[in-house]
């Protein structure tokens, strides 16, 4: 934490100090010159031993991240269906692998344009494995134009829409409607059939299925992925999610 943070928390530590003392006291026991005795014991206390701060910052973390962890397990163990066995997602590998890994991206994320080379090197090494792209359009109206193609390549021609994933999310610039629409029809997509499949309602349950899915398990950028219990947030690189699934494949855990 930046040191310009630090004051603003010992004042704060020092008035929840205060305030858990006055709720342990009788009513009425403090006066004025009591109470105010006791906030100089406090802040006192704090500039003499700051690293207390320091250790109810960890402490707070460590209360924090348990708690995500034991919500994000909850929410696993009762969105499992959607997650790993919905038809709403496209499957990339071995649709029967042994382990599964589940990506939410953007197609205007520019860690997940770095990361695509991550998951083409794991589908070549690794025969075994079944990958589930779900899109997850955050970044803006073109992000949710993009996905939106996107989906409905999936409904019109799913044999074709890693090519359309592969080309759209190499491409630089901004992904919107005519920019998919563009790389669709590269594909051999024909797009009479593609904007009718975008009228679909089943494109717009795909995009909520997502959302609802990362609103359960806290994720709120991309890349993310799944293996397992396991949520990773961000462009992790292939070594540490070829290490995860590894570990998954070993004992069920993402460490062993």
């Amino acid at each position: 934490m930046p040191l310009f943070a630090l004051r603003p928390l010992a004042i704060s530590l020092a008035a929840a100090g205060f305030a858990l003392f006055a709720a342990l006291a009788p009513a009425n026991a403090l006066d004025d010159a009591q109470r105010k005795e006791m906030e100089s014991v406090v802040r006192d206390y704090l500039l003499k031993n700051p690293e207390v701060i320091q250790e109810a910052i960890a402490e707070l973390q460590k209360r924090q991240e348990a708690a995500e962890s034991a919500q994000r397990k909850g929410a696993m163990a009762d969105l499992k269906p959607l997650i790993f066995d919905s038809a709403r997602g496209a499957v990339v590998g071995n649709a029967k692998g042994d382990v599964t890994l589940v990506e939410f991206f953007d197609y205007n994320c520019g860690y997940c344009k770095r990361a695509l080379a991550d998951l083409e090197e794991l589908v070549k090494s690794d025969p075994k494995l079944k990958i589930i792209l779900k899109e997850f359009p955050v970044l803006g109206p073109g992000s949710v134009e993009a996905a939106q193609v996107a989906v409905g390549v999936r409904l019109v021609a799913p044999d074709k829409y890693y090519a359309f994933h592969d080309k759209l999310l190499g491409q630089r610039g901004q992904a919107n409607k005519a920019k998919a629409l563009e790389v669709a029809a590269d594909v051999g997509i024909d797009r009479a059939k593609l904007e009718k499949a975008m009228a679909d309602p089943e494109v717009r349950a795909t995009l909520e299925e997502s959302f609802k899915i990362a609103d359960a398990l806290g994720i709120n950028g991309t890349p993310s992925y799944i293996v397992g219990d396991e949520v990773i947030v961000g462009a992790v690189g292939h070594d540490k999610l070829r290490d995860t699934i590894q570990s998954i494949r070993a004992c069920g855990k993402a460490q062993c």
